[in-house]
C-alpha cells in the first residue's frame, strides 16, 4: 500500500484517517502505533483466518494437540507484532505474508515460545481448539501440500465471509427469508427448485425473483471484490488474486 505523496512512500497511520481496515492497513496501523483501536482490529483479523494456519499446520505433520500450542502460540506472538518487521505490502498478498510468518514461526522460534508459555509471559488468544479438530477431520484435504491447504482454507473463510456480511445485510432490511431462499442459486440456478416456487413461497412473481437473484449476484461480487481488495497491496492486483482463490476453492 503506497502513500498519497508523489514518492510513493508506505502509508503512515496517520493516512488511515478514521482507520481504513483493510488487511495492510490494520497489520501497519498497529505496528506503528499504540492504538486500542487499531489492536482490536488485529484481534478480529487473527480470529477470522486462525483456522487457515491451523490447517497448515496440522498438514505439516503435528498431532492436534501440538497444532493447538503452535497455532495459539503463534497468534499470541503474533498479537505482541514479533512479527510485523516481515510485514511489507510491496511484497504481495496478505495470506502469503501471514503464512511466511508462521513458517518463519516453525523453523526459528518453537523452543522460544515454549520458553514463554512455561514462563506465562505471552497473553494468548483464545480460539476453539476442540472446534478446530472437528472442522479439521472433515477438510477435503487428500494430497493436498500443507500450502494448498491452507490456501484452499484462507479462500473459503474468505467466502464465508462475504456471505456472512451480505446476509446481515438482508436481515437488517428484514430481507432474511428472501437471503435464505436465493443464498443456494448464488453461484448458478438450482434445477430443483424454479423461481416460480421461491416466488409463491414468499409473495412474490416469477419476474421478482428474478430481479432479487440478479440483485444478490452483484451484490456479492460488489462484496467479495472489497474483501479481496483488503488483502493485496495494490488495486491492479485484486482480479488475479480473486481469480485465483475463486480456482484454489474449485478446484
Amino acid at each position: 500500500m503506497t502513500g498519497s505523496g508523489d514518492n510513493g512512500a508506505r502509508a503512515t497511520p496517520a493516512q488511515f484517517g478514521e482507520f481504513t481496515a483493510t488487511h495492510w492497513s490494520v497489520v501497519l496501523a498497529a505496528g506503528q502505533q499504540e492504538s486500542p483501536r487499531a489492536d482490536a482490529a488485529l484481534e478480529r483479523l487473527c480470529r477470522t483466518y486462525w483456522y487457515a494456519l491451523y490447517v497448515y499446520v496440522r498438514r505439516r505433520g503435528h498431532s492436534p494437540e501440538d497444532a493447538q500450542d503452535l497455532t495459539q502460540q503463534f497468534f499470541a506472538l503474533f498479537l505482541q507484532k514479533e512479527y510485523f518487521r516481515l510485514a511489507d505490502p510491496q511484497r504481495g498478498r496478505f495470506r502469503t505474508f501471514l503464512l511466511h510468518a508462521l513458517e518463519h514461526f516453525l523453523v526459528n522460534e518453537w523452543k522460544r515460545a515454549q520458553r514463554a508459555k512455561r514462563g506465562g509471559g505471552a497473553p494468548c488468544l483464545s480460539l476453539d481448539a476442540d472446534g478446530a479438530e472437528r472442522r479439521y477431520a472433515v477438510e477435503p484435504l487428500t494430497m493436498l501440500t500443507p500450502e494448498r491447504a491452507y490456501e484452499k482454507r484462507w479462500a473459503r473463510t474468505l467466502l464465508e465471509q462475504v456471505l456472512a456480511a451480505l446476509q446481515q445485510e438482508y436481515v437488517q432490511s428484514n430481507q432474511d427469508r428472501l437471503f435464505d431462499a436465493l443464498a443456494e442459486m448464488l453461484w448458478g440456478k438450482d434445477a430443483s427448485v424454479s423461481y416460480a416456487q421461491i416466488g409463491e413461497r414468499l409473495g412474490m412473481s416469477e419476474g421478482a425473483v428474478g430481479v432479487a437473484m440478479h440483485r444478490l449476484r452483484r451484490r456479492y461480487q460488489e462484496r467479495l471484490r472489497t474483501e479481496v481488495a483488503h488483502t493485496v497491496a495494490e488495486p491492479g492486483e485484486v482480479d488475479e488474486e480473486l481469480h485465483y482463490l475463486l480456482a484454489v476453492v474449485s478446484g
